[in-house]
């Protein structure tokens, strides 16, 4: 970063790029197109969908399973607007309200019972038990093509599904590409292509997992390990918002320490095979479904011949070591030696086919196997979950953890020095003194005393940082290298 401002004919070169519309070429074959639903759809046909989203009532009825527009905006306001059962019930004994006002349900009861009965819902979780030695583990787990038939099939997501993957450009020469939406990279075209080989016309399902063993008391060591899915059909700005519901909780995953095993490093090597034992478990279904397809029906119901396909891990470091099954400290995606860890080569990703050679020799002796593992810089794992998943790399679907690697150490080291350099007076005096704003977060207090700072946190620091430092003097001359350290510091991380 050199500092240097642009010119008047650079500026608009990059904003005329920023504006315009790009450059789309959408995929030459079939793809995502949907399927009659007079085709046999497996689990679910297209009338035994109707029928349960209709039991009682004529198809003609939109406001089924309510007889009316008035039911349902009775039986809205009665659970989001939070009168109480009893409440409930005593006011549709007023009066005889229910026959006058033709409605199906009597108390709360029975309109509880509509819902639960009637109503499209996320599957129910399941108790499975795996045994691991003289031990025995619960794993509460959802089915998890449901959850996804659950997620295509939202009404109020399916006029944003993308369907089909496209390449998008900025220039017509169609020299630079733009990756925005999942559809947009090159993994989704790749893999269009590679089931497209055998079934035209396939909707591809894009499946991201993220999980994160999270504390739930403060004063206590009660641990939960949720693991949760979304589907890259989803727009990423619908996906980041919890209120769209999105994401849906598919497991929870035994949290316990192996404190029966005294051997330190069996006791690590029980607990990474228990957690890639339990994936395995909850991603089974996807090594039929992800090559044959699962006929899937939109909100609006039209019909799909979809491919789930795992594709993206989201978590934490520690995480990321757990489900590639590599050595703590060293890269979960390429092959580069710990020592040089921040050197500027570029070490390739490490080789799918020789991990899953190494992989194959665990049914053999355990000697050799073992070795095998530390010479590749593995955990010796016992059948990782994801050796038999289609058309999956493990180590490509692992994301940048922007929180822990981005915020909590680019940036929180920027504040640091920062605030060496410059003094927390000082800094804290610059935050005090800035205007409300709307766009802009007020720290009243400063930022030098902010202790276990979130990641919204860390972002609304980064809208301000640059302007916090960009005249305060240093002796030298250093000021002017001070602040191109830190916009190209904030320019990574924006990036």
């Amino acid at each position: 970063m050199t500092g240097r401002v642009l010119t008047p004919a650079e500026r608009r070169l990059v904003e005329g790029r920023l504006w315009s519309k790009p450059v789309v070429d959408h995929y030459p074959g079939p793809a995502g197109v949907p399927i009659s639903s007079s085709q046999p759809h497996g689990e679910f046909s297209y009338e035994e969908r109707r029928q349960a989203m209709d039991a009682t009532h004529s198809s003609t009825n939109i406001w089924a399973p309510f007889r009316s527009g008035l039911e349902w905006k009775l039986a809205l306001w009665a659970k989001t607007r939070g009168p109480s059962s009893t409440a409930l019930s005593e006011l549709l004994e007023i009066d005889d309200i229910p026959r006058r006002l033709d409605l199906s349900f009597k108390n709360a009861k029975e309109l509880n019972t509509i819902i639960d009965k009637h109503l499209p819902k996320r599957p129910k979780f399941q108790l499975h038990k795996i045994v691991i030695g003289n031990e025995t583990f619960e794993l509460y787990m959802r089915d998890i093509i449901p959850c996804i038939r659950s997620l295509f099939g939202d009404p109020e997501l399916s006029k944003h599904l993308l369907l089909a993957p496209e390449r998008h450009y900025s220039d017509a020469d169609r020299t630079l590409r733009i990756y925005c939406e999942m559809n947009t990279g090159k993994w989704w075209w790749s893999a269009q292509a590679a089931v497209e080989a055998s079934l035209p016309g396939a909707t591809i399902v894009p499946l991201i997992f993220s999980s994160d063993k999270t504390q739930l008391t403060v004063f206590g060591n009660k641990t939960a390990y949720p693991v949760y899915v979304t589907i890259g059909n989803i727009p990423k700005d619908i996906r980041s918002k919890p209120s769209r519901r999105a994401q849906i909780l598919v497991a929870y995953l035994p949290t316990s320490k192996l404190d029966t095993i005294t051997n330190k490093a069996a006791r690590r090597r029980t607990l990474a095979n228990l957690f890639h034992e339990c994936m395995r478990q909850i991603v089974a279904p996807l090594k039929s479904a992800g090559v044959t397809g699962v006929a899937m029906a939109r909100g609006d119901g039209v019909w799909h011949q979809c491919h789930p396909l795992y594709v993206t891990f989201v978590g934490d470091y520690p995480e990321q070591v757990l489900v590639a099954s590599t050595i703590s400290g060293d890269c979960p995606k390429c092959i580069v030696p710990h020592a040089a860890l921040g050197d500027s080569t570029d070490y390739p990703l490490r080789d799918l086919a020789s991990v899953l050679d190494v992989f194959d020799l665990q049914d053999g002796h355990p000697t050799v196997f073992h070795a095998a593992c530390k010479d590749a810089r593995l955990k010796p794992t016992f059948h990782p979950f994801w050796e038999d998943l289609p058309f999956t790399n493990i180590y490509l679907s692992i994301t940048p953890d922007i929180l822990h690697q981005m915020f909590q150490g680019v940036v929180k080291h920027l504040v640091t020095w920062l605030i060496e350099t410059f003094g927390k007076e000082e800094i804290d005096a610059r935050c005090r003194c800035m205007p409300p704003n709307h766009n802009a977060r007020l720290f009243t207090k400063g930022i030098s005393s902010l202790t276990r700072v979130t990641g919204t946190e860390h972002k609304d620091m980064c809208r301000i940082l640059l302007a916090l430092v960009v005249d305060l003097p240093l002796p030298n001359g250093a000021s002017s290298k001070v602040v191109r350290a830190v916009r190209a510091l904030l320019d990574f991380v924006y990036l």
